[in-house]
């Protein structure tokens, strides 16, 4: 990937306790075939490749085992983001107010990596990604706004929306220029890239689960998916609303606890 793939989200990460649970419920939520076996990880757990139905993929999941448990690793989505030098995106973090949980490294074959979260504790990975053998200017298809399988929504809730958005607009060159009312909630504010939307800002309620990065996979049929839901050990956070454009969006706890937007038109 190109340096002008920088702000670019490239990777999802499901980390979770229970990734047979796992399997089960997002195969039969969204589609997707997460890797029944996976492979050896140097913390003796395992990380499982999430497939989609063609051919291509939509990210991992990176079991939780005992000693991270121990360091309070809970499940949870989060997001990779693209930046031409790792390094410097740390410092902006740190900078900023933000923590380091895991610092830069290089992974043989995968790029060089760091978890990171935000002054507001909101937390992501950062990367740039070595680009496969024989294709250097290969991308990720990870996201797209509109198909299904994909992650089509990255939000990020915060308890200061005004400081967020100056964050990351600098370290990512993010665009954010029109936003959507929302009451006593204040606004809601669309992240642009490239162009398109990829995203919003928004104030983190109380009560709710703080400042945290929110993700939305893309289904084929949202009442379908709902039911899928309940009956494959998750829990529906309240009913599917619509959102401009005519879809439905929804948020769900799968079984482990893991929060999940889904989003998608109803048949």
């Amino acid at each position: 990937m190109a340096n002008e793939d920088r702000g670019a989200f490239i990777w999802y990460e499901l980390m979770t306790d229970d990734p047979a649970s796992a399997r089960a419920f997002y195969k039969a939520v969204v589609g997707w075939d997460i890797d029944p076996g996976g492979n050896a990880m140097p913390t003796g757990t395992t990380y499982r490749m999430i497939g989609r139905s063609d051919g291509g993929h939509a990210g991992g999941v990176l079991e939780i085992g005992e000693d991270m448990k121990a360091d309070g690793a809970k499940p949870v989505w989060l997001g990779y983001v693209h930046h031409p030098d790792v390094d410097a995106a740390v410092e902006a973090f740190t900078a900023a107010g933000g923590a380091i949980h895991l610092p830069a490294m290089d992974m043989p074959g995968v790029g060089r990596i760091a978890m990171v979260s935000d002054a507001q504790g909101a937390t992501l990975y950062l990367m740039t990604p070595t680009p496969p053998p024989g294709d250097p200017d290969a991308t990720s298809d990870v996201f797209d706004y509109a198909l299904p399988q994909r992650f089509r929504w990255n939000e990020l809730w915060t308890t200061d929306p005004e400081a967020a958005t100056a964050h990351y607009t600098g370290v990512f060159g993010w665009k954010q220029e029109n936003s959507m009312p929302m009451g006593e909630m204040g606004d809601y504010r669309f992240i642009e890239r490239d162009g398109g939307m990829i995203g919003a800002i928004a104030q983190a309620q109380p009560g709710g689960e703080g400042s945290r990065w929110q993700y939305f996979a893309g289904v084929d049929d949202i009442d379908r998916a709902c039911e899928a839901v309940t009956e494959h050990g998750g829990t529906l956070l309240g009913e599917p609303q619509q959102i401009p454009g005519g879809e439905y969006s929804v948020y769900a706890h799968d079984p482990s606890g893991a929060t999940i937007g889904l989003v998608g038109p109803r048949r």
